[in-house]
């Protein structure tokens, strides 16, 4: 079980004061990848910005998955990788291929499916024991800071009595929603707002330990 931070920014400069915070307590990061045509909201795109973090070869020990909610996801696995990422989660909802985009993402690092809110589990084309992990949205995709949605969760449920995969949620977690996607079955938790959050005074160093304790107590 673990707490991954997200980052969801537009901005490069805020992408690396939040990749610079996180590194001080986890060695793994989740970057949201944005297009504009996914959902309406875009992010930073340029991959060969995080090559100083995310290549293996700089020594930083960090490990970076990339979150795509794109267009043809696939197009962007070659050079989110040759950054240096090493996880890779596709959308199915604009993903042509399921399994040429698993294929693919394969020879670059792990691959894992993800589903949006409206999106059924029956979406899923490819067979589980072909990925690494599952990502279920817990809020709709595109936004940070959204209320998490527990009705979610039974999709965690069912595709866990299918596989033993990591199920991985994202959206609105939370010291107050870990508890609920651990009785589901989840097992990786993307935190973003709740990590970053600027009114909280205590960091996000003692956000993220906020979170770990959660996890530790249930």
């Amino acid at each position: 079980m673990e707490i991954i931070p997200g980052i969801l920014e537009k901005d490069w400069l805020e992408i690396e004061k939040k990749i610079n915070l996180a590194k001080q307590f986890s060695k793994n990061i989740h970057i949201d990848v944005i297009d504009g045509k996914f959902a309406p909201n875009t992010t930073f795109l340029d991959p060969t910005s995080f090559t100083k973090y995310a290549n293996p070869s700089t020594g930083s020990g960090l490990f970076f998955e990339a979150h795509l909610m794109v267009e043809e996801p696939i197009e962007y696995l070659k050079p989110f990788a040759e950054a240096g990422f090493r996880r890779f989660l596709g959308h199915v909802e604009k993903m042509s291929d399921q399994v040429e985009f698993v294929a693919q993402a394969q020879l670059l690092g792990e691959v894992g499916l993800v589903i949006d809110t409206p999106t059924p589990i029956e979406a899923l084309e490819v067979p589980m024991d072909d990925l690494d992990c599952l990502l279920v949205m817990t809020v709709k995709a595109g936004f940070s800071g959204q209320e998490f949605m527990p009705e979610m969760l039974k999709k965690v449920k069912d595709l866990g009595s299918k596989t033993n995969i990591p199920i991985e949620i994202d959206g609105g977690v939370s010291d107050i929603t870990i508890p609920e996607g651990l009785k589901a079955g989840a097992n990786r938790f993307v935190a973003t707002s709740f990590i970053f959050n600027p009114s909280a005074s205590s960091g996000p160093q003692n956000q993220y330990q906020v979170l770990c304790t959660c996890l530790q107590n249930h």
